[in-house]
C-alpha cells in the first residue's frame, strides 16, 4: 500500500507504518479551512423557485422555537463541495433539524473549492427569496465570508457569523438518530396533502401517530404496530410552505420509535426535517454519541482524517479502514469522535455519512460532552472500583456525591443506581458512571 501524503498548513507528508497511527500533526492545536480561497461556488440555480421555497422553509425553522428558549437564531450552515450544496440548521430550541441537499443537477456553475460557512438569513434575503419567480435567473455565490444571491430585482449579501455552540452540539447528536432510522412510509403528492389536511389545529398535547388506513395516511392518537410516532406534532407545520410543490415525501423512524424524519423529494433536491422525541427536548441534549467514545484515541488521528476528507464527501468507514490499514473497532471510535465534533452528517436516502468540514479545537470533544469529561474525572480521581468482572458481566462501585452508585453491565443491558439513569433509562445516552466503567474496562 502506498504512503498517504498530504499538505496541511505547512505540515506535509507522513509515511504509513502503523496505519492511521502515523497521522501525527505536530504542535497542531486547531483545524482551520484548508484553503483561503474566498469563493467556494459560483453559478446559477436550475430550479430557482423550488430552491427559494426550500430556503424560506429553512429560514422558518431556524427562526422558530418550541421549547423554553425564545427564537433567536436565523443563520443556516452552508457547505459546498463534491458537486453538491447543503444548507442546514436547527430551530432555536434545537428540537427540529432541517437540511436541503442540492444535487448536482440543481446547480449550474463551478466549484472553485470546498468548504463551509455560516450566515444570517435576514429580512432582505427573505424578501428576495419570496419574490423569486419560476423562470427567473438566480445567481448564487458561496464563500468563506459570505453568501450572495442575485436575482433580476435584487442583490443580497449575507455575511459570515459565528456558529452557535448549541447547533454544534445538535450536529453531534442528530446524525446518530438519522443513521438509526428506517423508511416507514412513502407518500405521493396527493397522499401528502391529505395527510397534512388532517394535521391537528393549534397547539395540542400528547403523542400523535402517522398511520395508514385503507390506503390513506392520517394522524391518530392511537398507536398501531406500523404507525410512526410524532412528538410535538405541531412542529410539522414548518413543512406547509413546500407541500404544494413536493413530488413525494418519505417518512423515517428510529429503531426506538422516539424520533422521526420527513424527506421531501423535489427531483433535483431533497429537504429533510428531523424531529426530536418531544418539543421540550432538543437534539443537543442527547448523549447517544458517548456509547462508542469509551476508548481514548490520540486527537492526531482525528486530525489525520480531517485532512483527507472534503466537504460533502461520502464518509465510508469500511473503505477507510481497508485503504489505511485501520482496525474496524478503531474506525468506529474515530467515527464517533468526528461525530462528536459535528463533522459528520447522515444522508437517509443514500444510507451513508457525509463529511462536513468545520473548524474545531482539540478540546471540543470534552467541552461538548460534559458526561465524557466527568467520566474521565471519575477515572482520574480513582472513584471507580471494579467489584466483579467475568465473561459478559461487569459490576462496579462508583463514588458519587455522598453516595456509592452500583453499575452493572452485562450482555443484555447496562444500568446504574444514579438519578440520571433512573430518570431516562438510557434514552438520553449513558450516565457518566456507566461511561467511566466502560472506559476502564475497554
Amino acid at each position: 500500500m502506498t504512503d498517504l501524503e498530504y499538505n496541511y498548513k505547512g505540515i506535509s507528508t507522513y509515511s504509513k507504518a502503523k496505519g492511521i497511527n502515523n497521522l501525527v500533526l505536530a504542535h497542531q492545536t486547531e483545524i482551520e479551512e484548508v484553503n483561503n480561497i474566498p469563493c467556494f461556488f459560483w453559478g446559477s440555480l436550475t430550479d430557482p423557485y423550488v430552491t427559494a421555497k426550500c430556503w424560506t422553509t429553512i429560514a422558518k425553522v431556524v427562526r422558530s422555537s418550541f421549547g423554553p428558549i425564545p427564537p433567536s437564531l436565523r443563520d443556516p450552515i452552508v457547505s459546498a463541495g463534491s458537486e453538491r450544496l447543503r444548507f442546514e440548521g436547527f430551530s432555536s430550541c434545537n428540537g427540529v433539524y432541517v437540511r436541503l441537499d442540492m444535487k448536482p443537477e440543481a446547480i449550474d456553475g463551478e466549484f472553485i473549492a470546498n468548504g463551509t460557512t455560516n450566515v444570517d438569513f435576514n429580512d432582505p434575503m427573505l424578501n428576495a427569496l419570496n419574490a423569486i419567480q419560476k423562470n427567473e435567473k438566480v445567481t448564487l455565490a458561496v464563500g468563506q465570508q459570505e453568501v450572495q444571491v442575485i436575482t433580476s430585482k435584487a442583490k443580497v449579501t449575507e455575511k459570515k457569523v459565528t456558529l452557535p455552540m448549541r447547533w454544534i452540539k445538535g450536529l453531534t447528536s442528530v446524525q446518530l438518530y438519522l443513521a438509526d432510522m428506517d423508511l416507514k412510509f412513502e407518500l405521493n403528492k396527493i397522499q401528502t396533502i391529505q395527510l397534512f389536511q388532517s394535521l391537528p389545529k393549534g397547539s395540542v398535547k400528547g403523542d400523535f401517530f402517522i398511520t395508514k388506513r385503507a390506503g390513506k395516511f392520517m394522524f391518530s392518537t392511537l398507536a398501531t404496530t406500523d404507525s410512526v410516532r410524532i412528538g410535538g406534532v405541531q412542529r410539522l407545520r414548518l413543512l406547509e410552505g413546500i407541500l404544494a410543490i413536493v413530488d413525494k415525501i418519505y417518512i423515517y423512524e428510529s429503531s426506538d420509535k422516539q424520533t422521526c424524519a420527513i424527506v421531501a423529494e423535489f427531483g433535483k433536491m431533497q429537504l429533510l426535517m428531523a424531529f426530536s422525541p418531544d418539543s421540550y427536548r432538543g437534539f443537543s441534549g442527547e448523549g447517544n454519541v458517548l456509547e462508542t467514545m469509551t476508548e481514548n484515541l490520540p486527537i492526531e488521528w482525528v486530525y489525520g482524517l480531517n485532512s483527507l476528507l472534503k466537504s460533502n464527501e461520502t464518509f465510508d468507514p469500511t473503505m477507510l479502514s481497508i485503504e489505511n490499514d485501520i482496525d474496524f473497532g478503531t474506525m468506529d471510535n474515530l467515527t464517533s469522535n468526528l461525530s462528536s465534533m459535528g463533522l459528520l452528517g447522515y444522508d437517509l436516502s443514500e444510507k451513508a455519512h457525509f463529511y462536513r468540514r468545520l473548524p474545531f479545537k482539540t478540546e471540543r470533544i470534552l467541552s461538548l460532552n460534559p458526561r465524557l469529561k466527568n467520566a474521565k474525572k471519575l477515572i482520574d480521581n480513582e472513584d471507580i472500583e471494579i467489584v466483579e468482572r467475568r465473561a459478559g458481566y461487569i459490576e462496579a462501585k462508583v463514588k458519587g456525591s455522598g453516595v456509592i452508585h452500583k453499575v452493572i453491565i452485562d450482555i443484555h443491558s447496562q444500568r446504574c443506581t444514579c438519578d440520571w439513569f433512573t430518570a431516562y433509562q438510557g434514552k438520553r445516552g449513558i450516565c457518566k458512571h456507566i461511561l467511566g466503567v466502560k472506559m476502564i474496562v475497554s
